[in-house]
């Protein structure tokens, strides 16, 4: 049998700790762990389990990427709360919280960059705020139609709001759509063509994404291009109360509710949505953020109202690099 050296024209390797970024087809041996190992890619996209939050939560947003990821606002024991956490890609941080405790809140942006919008608390409300990667700042200048559970997609400067609910008390499902340029909303006369609340959304303001929603269990996808929303082809499993992470064109739509919560996790690849591997623990009203490779779910129900789950699960999309173990099977 040929020695590796003479295949690779380099000999293996000897690392005390696996390399951070292993390129495909790398190959070492882990002294610490006395394995053969080696760089390459998922077959199959998959949740793994990560650290809890620090305080459970339902019905609140999240914004930024898997290692750099932002919650804030939602139901707590015992009410709304404000709280926010940074995730660095292992544990939750708390942080400074929300001028305006709320639940039912939509997000965007980054860590460093984040945007809340809209919830009610209690009653229905528009007001925004900025997070600069420390703390928040209200903007005088809210929403013009005052929502709960709305779908945000974009940035801290170009954000988007669709869809939600509104007044309290005899609550209208909304069409309504609206552009954040940093300063200041501007509603758009052309709404969804489906009126839904509790919707999933992802993408940019220029090329967002909308699916699922209320009234119960819709499976309607729409997408925008910075002037009007187009229908696309249905997600496979119907459903509200469910989060999204990721582009127009690379999307992934995980949890919510069909009368029951699920973990159902669907991807979209600008056309259609294909079911892909589930959830660890079946939930709704969660919040999700990241990309379709490497996404992030947190949070959300089945837990004692007015609580919620603290589980986070990450998600790896197939094709994503992969260290593994060699063995002589």
């Amino acid at each position: 049998m040929a020695d590796y050296i003479n295949i690779r024209g380099q000999s293996i390797e000897v690392l005390a700790s696996d390399p951070a970024n292993p390129t495909i087809g790398q190959i070492w041996y882990n002294s610490t762990s006395n394995t053969l190992k080696g760089g390459g890619v998922t077959t199959a996209g998959a949740w793994a389990t990560g650290n809890n939050m620090n305080a459970g939560r339902r019905e609140f947003a999240g914004a930024g990427i898997q290692t750099a990821g932002l919650a804030f606002g939602g139901n707590v024991n015992p009410g709304l709360s404000g709280a926010t956490e940074e995730y660095d890609g292992n544990s939750w941080t708390n942080s400074n919280p929300l001028n305006t405790a709320r639940a039912g809140n939509a997000g965007a942006g980054t860590q460093t960059a984040g945007l809340a919008f809209g919830g009610f608390g209690p009653s229905y409300t528009g007001a925004t705020e900025e997070y600069n990667g420390s703390s928040w700042t209200n903007n005088p200048t809210g929403l013009n139609t005052a929502r709960a559970y709305p779908g945000g997609a974009g940035t801290q400067t170009a954000a988007l709001a669709f869809g939600g609910e509104s007044p309290a008390f005899s609550p209208t499902i909304l069409d309504v759509t609206e552009e954040y340029n940093g300063a200041t909303w501007a509603s758009n006369p052309t709404g969804l063509n489906t009126a839904r609340s509790v919707v999933g959304g992802c993408g940019t303001q220029t090329a967002g994404l909308a699916f699922g929603g209320n009234p119960p269990f819709i499976a309607a996808t729409e997408e925008y291009d910075g002037s009007a929303w187009t229908n696309s082809n249905n997600l496979n499993t119907a459903r509200q109360y469910l989060a999204g992470a990721g582009i127009q064109t690379a999307a992934l739509a995980f949890g919510g509710n069909t009368g029951t919560y699920i973990a159902a996790t669907e991807e979209y690849d600008g056309s259609s949505w294909t079911t892909v591997n589930s959830l660890n623990t079946a939930r709704g009203l969660l919040a999700g953020l990241g990309t379709q490779p490497a996404a992030l779910a947190f949070g959300g129900a089945p837990a004692p109202i007015p609580g919620g789950l603290t589980a986070t699960e990450e998600w790896t999309g197939a094709g994503s690099p992969q260290t593994k173990t060699i063995t002589a099977s």
